[in-house]
């Protein structure tokens, strides 16, 4: 049996492996050093979108989902409270108030849709590159807005057309 070294166990001819040594290995390479911000903006352009940079992006969009899921269920708390106003200065107050309220969360829930995208994006591997060039985004930019999706060139672009010729 060409290769044998007289370590095999099983009866299939199958190694043993010891289970600790490679569940500490799988751990080590699970287990990537957090960077700071400042170190994402000073790596070389060969390290874009690593493994490191990526966790980077996906626990800060991570913590942008959860920030805009509490907004939304302090904003339910808040309208569910019923202030009962007889003045109607105060109600129309209150009107307002809750118009604006809601018009944020509004905003609020379709950015939870893009930072959903995202992180769909980092686990399939296509986050940190434009979608219609397939160029880097570029990491300044992503550090800025974590949800785009195009170059700032791509970006420009589809504005001025937007300009032109309207939505």
């Amino acid at each position: 049996m060409p290769g044998y070294n007289g370590k095999f166990s099983g009866r299939d001819g199958t190694r043993k492996v010891n289970s600790s040594m490679a569940a500490k290995t799988a751990t080590a390479v699970k287990k990537v050093r957090e960077l700071t911000e400042e170190e994402i903006l000073k790596a070389p352009e060969k390290d874009y979108m690593n493994e490191a940079q990526l966790a980077f992006f996906k626990k800060k969009l991570i913590e942008l989902r959860d920030q805009l899921l509490q907004n939304a269920d302090d904003t339910g708390e808040h309208l569910r409270e019923n202030e009962i106003t007889t003045d109607p200065s105060d109600r129309a107050t209150l009107e307002e108030e809750y118009t604006l309220e809601l018009r944020t969360r509004d905003r609020e829930r379709k950015l939870l849709k893009k930072v959903e995208k995202s992180l769909r994006m980092i686990d399939d591997g296509s986050y940190g590159w434009c979608e219609e060039t397939g160029e880097p985004i570029g990491v300044p930019r992503l550090i800025a807005r974590p949800t785009a999706t195009l170059s700032l060139e791509a970006q420009e672009r589809r504005e001025r057309v937007q300009k032109l010729y309207g939505d």
